[in-house]
């Protein structure tokens, strides 16, 4: 029986240090689906279908890695998909304590666990909202952005 993992977010813009959680994750896990969200209390400057393009063109070379939006909770897709992990990034303690309480409560609902990996230190500052701004005001975000998912964002901003 396959480890499928899911790995959870609005991912707006996936970052270099959502694509190293992944890569990282595919030494635990057979498959790795990338769930693309829509969290009701974010505005968003990709829609769901650009950020999940985005994201299956940057995973084009790894068939263990599947992309697909989904909108009920990040439980029920992970039981829709027959996955008993959620993976999860870890980059500050403020994060830790988030997520071990989302974590608990999941596990109390339906029994799937929670893998955390630690950013690595020099993805640690990077978040999406940062590199979002950045994008949104013209600046270089190269270095915090997978260089695939960079190169169709400024090319679509230069249509």
């Amino acid at each position: 029986m396959d480890k499928i993992a899911i790995f959870p977010g609005s991912f707006d813009p996936f970052t270099v240090g959502h694509e190293n959680i992944v890569r990282r994750g595919l030494n635990m896990f057979d498959k790795i689906i990338i769930a693309v969200g829509h969290n009701t209390t974010k505005r968003y400057f990709f829609n769901i279908e650009q950020r999940v393009e985005l994201i299956k063109a940057q995973f084009a070379d790894e068939k263990r890695v599947l992309v697909e939006p989904y909108e009920n909770l990040t439980v029920e897709f992970a039981k829709e998909k027959n996955a008993d992990f959620i993976l999860r990034g870890i980059r500050t303690a403020a994060d830790f304590e988030y997520e071990r309480a989302i974590a608990q409560t999941n596990r109390l609902m339906t029994g799937i666990d929670s893998v955390f990996l630690l950013t690595t230190p020099e993805h640690t500052p990077v978040n999406s909202s940062i590199v979002r701004d950045i994008i949104m005001h013209g600046g270089d975000a190269s270095k915090f952005v997978p260089d695939i998912i960079y190169r169709l964002i400024i090319a679509s901003k230069n249509k």
